[in-house]
């Protein structure tokens, strides 16, 4: 049985990344024009998109039955945004980046901050498989691997956005804590997280999701990416649907 630090120990690296990269971002917040700044914040926002493209590839591998992944996936994202409205998750969202930002007397794009960065890096197949290994093995390759990645992100992020950045280690401490201390009971539900078409359809999901993340970063256009969170969890649902109609 592994210990408690050994499931969990890529989530608290990457917490620790994600908390200097923001402590960078605010230094050279001070110290770089606008300009520059605008600069690296496309320059996220353009791999942001890379990345999300090549997430979303891997619904055309899912095999899940008589329905084509494409099609689940667009399914999971518009059932999974309808019920995010009707919840009003990203209103909720930005009501808590707003509850932060009043505790510890924050100000400017906080909240933006804060939900942006809370997405960006909580969605996505290196959280998930990250999670699983760190969670089944204690491997943290994965996660440490993504850390990195978070962490010079961060610097980008709070150079545009400010402190509320910071703050979304708060959500990858719970998302990836969560998920790693889970991973033990879906063990005997996802044999190989590589291969599964639960697990790739989610992925592809997600992609879909960050490419509106990168549009926003871009400033390209303003999407509710918070409220197809839902789909996340119907992708899963719809894969074991689709099979079970497999004739």
């Amino acid at each position: 049985m592994l210990s408690f630090w050994a499931r969990t120990s890529g989530t608290w690296i990457n917490v620790a990344t994600v908390l200097v990269g923001s402590g960078l971002g605010l230094l050279l917040r001070q110290h770089l024009p606008l300009a520059m700044q605008q600069v690296i914040t496309q320059a996220l926002g353009l791999l942001t998109l890379v990345i999300g493209f090549a997430m979303s590839r891997s619904l055309f591998e899912v095999q899940a039955g008589p329905i084509d992944g494409v099609i689940l996936g667009l399914l999971a994202l518009v059932i999974g945004g309808l019920l995010g409205e009707w919840w009003q998750i990203e209103p909720k969202l930005m009501a808590l980046g707003d509850l932060i930002k009043t505790q510890v007397k924050g100000s400017g794009r906080f909240t933006e901050g804060f939900v942006a960065a809370s997405l960006l890096f909580c969605i996505g197949p290196m959280t998930i498989l990250g999670s699983l290994n760190n969670g089944l093995s204690g491997d943290k390759t994965l996660l440490t691997l993504k850390a990195v990645m978070d962490g010079l992100a961060s610097i980008a992020l709070t150079g545009s956005y400010g402190i509320g950045v910071g703050f979304s280690a708060l959500t990858v401490l719970l998302v990836q804590g969560g998920l790693s201390l889970l991973a033990g009971g879906l063990a005997t539900v996802i044999i190989d997280p590589t291969t599964d078409p639960s697990v790739m359809l989610t992925t592809g999901i997600g992609g879909m999701m960050i490419i509106g993340l990168g549009l926003g970063l871009l400033e390209v256009g303003k999407i509710r990416v918070a409220s197809f969170l839902p789909a996340v969890v119907l992708g899963p649902l719809l894969v074991e649907i689709a099979r079970w109609l497999s004739p």
